[in-house]
């Protein structure tokens, strides 16, 4: 008796936080469902009247649409490549014994704590800028002429500005996860005659199979939204070479004043994220069954 009362006291004191949390995510959604359906522009903000899925049709048929939809999927897939292969390469380097490790390790996670904003700055300004940049002035001492990356290549240059920021997070995942690593099985190994390639293959990258699922699963969901980076490098240029889904969102709601479009983008986009979130699911799953 006294157990059920303490489970129903229990609900009753956690139910507004519950409450509250729902209606955050509720509100908002339910909002964009019902302006998604409607004829409304910040121009005319008078008129909005309903006409059904004509904001669907329009946002999916829109030319820039598909293109987009590319750009994200490239992006996505292109981040988590560099971030997974040398989050385990800079792993390995960091469990290895060196002097200063501890600084060594706060220097490389430092830049997962940098803004979005400040780093793209950063990179366009100080390392990307085709006459004043670090990367120009490379291109100089070797005699070449310099590159400019966000004119020429926007979407790998923005590929590049992510993965900086995402890497010390998958580099630290990794870590984690290599120090728990049972150093007998390589010892084992290695007196057996593998080498060290072969212990790396067969025992390293299996340990870390979970761990790599994890990071994956966690930065597709981020990386998804990614908008920061374009709008402060980019803009989406040039032309929609490096639009995204996101970024598409936002210029149909807020330069196109376009409230109804641009909420039935954020409709699509959360149907689109929450199939890459079932199918990610579903291999970790498997991973963690295995």
């Amino acid at each position: 008796m006294a157990t059920q009362h303490s489970r129903a006291a229990a609900r009753l004191m956690i139910s507004p936080a519950v409450i509250l949390l729902f209606l955050w995510m509720a509100v908002p959604l339910g909002m964009t469902i019902y302006f998604s359906f409607l004829n409304y522009n910040l121009l005319i903000p008078s008129a909005h009247n309903f006409i059904g899925l004509q904001n669907y049709d329009f946002f999916v048929t829109d030319p820039a649409f598909v293109t987009a939809l590319v750009n994200t999927l490239v992006l996505v897939l292109g981040v988590l490549v560099i971030t997974t292969v040398g989050g385990v390469l800079m792993a390995l380097l960091l469990d290895r014994p060196m002097w200063g490790q501890g600084i060594v390790r706060i220097l490389v996670i430092a830049p997962f704590f940098v803004m979005p904003t400040v780093s793209a700055l950063v990179w366009k300004n100080m390392f990307m800028n085709p006459v004043n940049g670090i990367f120009a002035w490379v291109f100089h001492l070797l005699g070449i002429q310099p590159f400019d990356f966000l004119a020429q290549a926007p979407l790998f240059s923005i590929i590049m500005i992510v993965s900086w920021e995402w890497l010390p997070f998958a580099a630290l995942i990794l870590l984690t996860a290599l120090q728990s690593l049972d150093s007998e099985q390589i010892e084992a190994a290695e007196m057996d005659g593998a080498s060290a390639f072969s212990r790396f293959i067969y025992i390293t990258v299996p340990h870390l199979t979970r761990s790599i699922t994890v990071v994956i699963l966690i930065q597709t969901i981020f990386l998804l939204s990614i908008f920061a980076e374009i709008y402060v490098t980019t803009n989406g240029g040039p032309g929609n070479a490096s639009t995204n889904i996101p970024f598409m969102i936002y210029s149909q709601s807020l330069l196109q004043f376009d409230v109804g479009g641009g909420s039935a983008g954020g409709i699509i986009a959360v149907i689109l994220a929450n199939i890459v979130a079932i199918f990610l699911m579903r291999m970790i799953g498997k991973n963690l069954e295995a």
